[in-house]
């Protein structure tokens, strides 16, 4: 973990012995506000892990140009391997642990194995409904089912196919992880022409050379939990969905995706970054260099972030959509131009606008 000019601020480190939780916080930044990020439970995550989110957090929060700060939190246990009780256990111990910076210093939100209900817990325990974003409607959470994340993706997508001056109708693409990312992004990109060929999740990856149905696709996957359940296709191991023969990737689940060993072994001419931090700058790198564009994650993924803010200022789901698709839009095509005309990658045209936005209000706030 590096320290620079950008943070980070705090970095905090809990065990609650009688739960066994054992959970981390990384505030990064909170020169536009609070620091905003989810709470990642895995049995893998790490301090390195949460402070390369809670990074990428302080690019997308200020690069969607919202009043948050970048923030990311990790909870070390696995999920499949507890029942809901426990759970339910280690969420209040992390949520009690951290009065002391919510909500002025940290406002939580779902993350991967989080959701509205763990929001829900997290808040209660907390005492402020400004603790964390994501919640159940009837607690004013804007609900996950209307997928604002995977709907910025989407849209992030067609703005990149615009720029490569290509036909979605007549493009395919794959999805890693059928998600809540992953799931929306590819309802609606299937229902702007571009065909779903290739869908992965923990289970395996399926393919399916004339197309994937993305209303049966769901069904399966709800009633039997995995995407290889599909019929008819063919079911490979999950790291072949890199390899996959689209004209689009869709990287919509775990961290580190795309090795540098995968570079040479990419089909795909259009990656969209639906994940946090799918891959490393090198790899990148490698891939811009052999014509891939890859859309950066704080770029294309920025839904969700928007959407916690409308649901922050109490705001409809009709506002959601229209912050996410405006700002989605307007980010992802000033992001490819600057790349274009200064002939560096997507992502270092991001960064540098968003570290001129961080670096100007740093200053502002030192006045």
């Amino acid at each position: 973990m590096e320290y620079d000019e950008f943070g980070p601020e705090k970095v905090i480190e809990i065990y609650n012995a009688k739960v066994g939780m054992r959970g981390i916080l990384v505030i990064d930044n909170r020169s536009f506000g609070p620091g905003k990020g989810g709470i990642r439970m895995t049995p893998t995550v790490d301090k390195e892990e949460v402070f390369r989110l809670a990074r990428t957090m302080t690019w997308k929060c200020a690069l969607a140009e919202l009043p948050f700060g970048g923030a990311k939190s990790g909870i070390i246990a696995d999920s499949k391997k507890i029942d809901k009780k426990k759970k339910k256990e280690i969420i209040e111990a992390f949520s009690d642990a951290l009065k002391i910076v919510c909500p002025d210093q940290y406002v939580a939100a779902p993350d991967m194995n989080t959701a509205e209900e763990e929001m829900e817990w997290f808040m209660k325990k907390n005492g402020s409904k400004k603790s964390c974003t994501g919640k159940p409607k009837k607690l004013g959470g804007i609900p996950h089912e209307l997928g604002s994340t995977g709907f910025g993706v989407a849209h992030s997508c067609l703005v990149a196919v615009n720029f490569m001056k290509k036909n979605i109708k007549k493009m395919s693409f794959a999805v890693e992880g059928f998600g809540n990312v992953g799931s929306f992004a590819a309802k609606y990109l299937s229902e702007k022409g571009c065909t779903l060929k290739y869908v992965s999740d923990s289970k395996g990856c399926l393919y399916n050379e004339k197309g994937i149905n993305v209303k049966k696709l769901s069904k399966v996957k709800k009633r039997s939990g995995s995407v290889i359940n599909y019929k008819p296709g063919k079911v490979n191991s999950c790291e072949s969905i890199v390899r996959a023969n689209v004209d689009i990737l869709i990287t919509a689940a775990i961290p580190d995706l795309v090795k540098i060993g995968d570079v040479d072994k990419v089909k795909a001419k259009l990656i969209v970054e639906g994940s946090n931090i799918p891959m490393s700058y090198k790899v990148e790198e490698m891939l811009h260099k052999k014509k891939v564009l890859v859309v950066p994650d704080f770029v294309a993924n920025a839904g969700g972030v928007i959407s916690s803010y409308v649901e922050f200022i109490n705001g409809s789901n009709k506002k959601m959509f229209e912050m996410v698709e405006k700002k989605i839009k307007k980010n992802t095509k000033k992001v490819l131009e600057m790349s274009k005309k200064k002939r560096i990658t997507p992502r270092y045209a991001a960064l540098k606008l968003a570290e001129d936005r961080v670096r100007k209000k740093c200053k502002v706030c030192k006045v």
